[in-house]
């Protein structure tokens, strides 16, 4: 139970308000009244319009497109936050950008995934909350509670629904192997990986199936799918060796050109995503379904702030 004087206060950036309106509704409880406005020259200016002094403040932004925007829009309210008294300042981060750079592959490269995690503590957020990092050691890169959730049994259910059998889970490489392995043992399936170089940014080269898929249903599991490169190559990689069907499956549908283009022409039956990121709505149809993380988001929240576990919700095999 929260504490006697508590208050929860739920604020939502500009972007992908839909999703926050959600979790909000799942809260049962009304978004803050917030003003987000720029000068002239693009600066971004915020403007909490009640008060948040002593209250538990959960500040909800995805960091989609325009991505820069979006951070700073976040920074921003953080900081308006702290100077407004709140008593508490949780960053709820549906999907955390520059993640992608987590270590330092080549010389001279910077770790913005890093960069990040050190402008939300200077700006003042005391807790993150987020969905599926690009790799689970970017918590570390806080001195701050990280609540890492995944959307795995979310996406698990789905295809447990469509009863497929003699099910594959693909790995799209090395990285996601632990991931797709949880996956594949929720499902009972197999579990098979993709050995795939990139030669540069956004381009994928496919150079071995390693696993059974001759006649398999094949679901190719990723935590993102930005331009598609990767998923379409390996779809057309699982098929060329056999594969009866390929689904794609990523908790974030970023899709940035030619993504939608690729997917289109790629041997894929079902494109599965997750609302971390907004979709357009002319584009949800046809081969591509989105499904909600605002129940798992909202329990994370009031978890929170009741001071209740929350580690059934970043770990499915949790056990007290």
């Amino acid at each position: 139970m929260s504490t006697p004087g508590k208050r929860m206060m739920v604020f939502a950036g500009t972007h992908n308000r839909e999703l926050s309106e959600d979790i909000a509704r799942h809260l049962g409880v009304e978004l803050g009244n917030i003003r987000v406005s720029k000068f002239a020259n693009g600066e971004i200016y915020v403007r909490y319009l009640e008060s948040v002094r002593g209250a538990d403040v959960f500040l909800v932004q995805s960091m989609c497109q325009p991505v820069n925007a979006a951070l700073m829009e976040l920074l921003i309210m953080i900081d308006a936050a702290k100077r407004a008294s709140a008593r508490c300042i949780t960053a709820v981060i549906p999907h955390y950008a520059y993640a992608r750079q987590d270590k330092k592959s080549a010389a001279r490269e910077p770790i913005t995934a890093k960069l990040v995690a050190d402008l939300l503590t200077t700006a003042g957020a005391e807790r993150v909350i987020a969905m599926d990092l690009h790799q689970g050691q970017i918590q570390g890169f806080f001195n701050q509670p990280v609540n890492h959730l995944t959307a795995l049994p979310i996406l698990a259910d789905y295809f447990d629904e469509l009863g497929l059998e003699d099910l594959v889970v693909v790995s799209p490489d090395v990285g996601r192997v632990k991931a797709a392995k949880k996956m594949a043992d929720m499902l009972g399936g197999e579990l098979a990986i993709l050995h795939k170089g990139r030669p540069e940014h956004n381009v994928a080269e496919i150079t071995h199936v390693i696993g059974d898929v001759e006649g398999k249903n094949c679901i190719l599991a990723d935590d993102m799918i930005d331009t598609a490169g990767s998923v379409t190559e390996g779809a057309r990689a699982l098929v060329n060796k056999g594969a009866s069907k390929v689904w794609v499956t990523a908790t974030h549908g970023i899709f940035s050109p030619p993504a939608f283009d690729r997917l289109e022409s790629a041997p894929i039956e079902e494109v599965v995503v997750t609302n971390t990121l907004p979709v357009p709505v002319e584009r949800q149809h046809g081969r591509l379904r989105l499904l909600s993380v605002a129940p798992l988001i909202a329990r994370a929240i009031q978890n929170v702030y009741n001071d209740d576990s929350v580690s059934e919700l970043f770990d499915p095999d949790f056990q007290l």
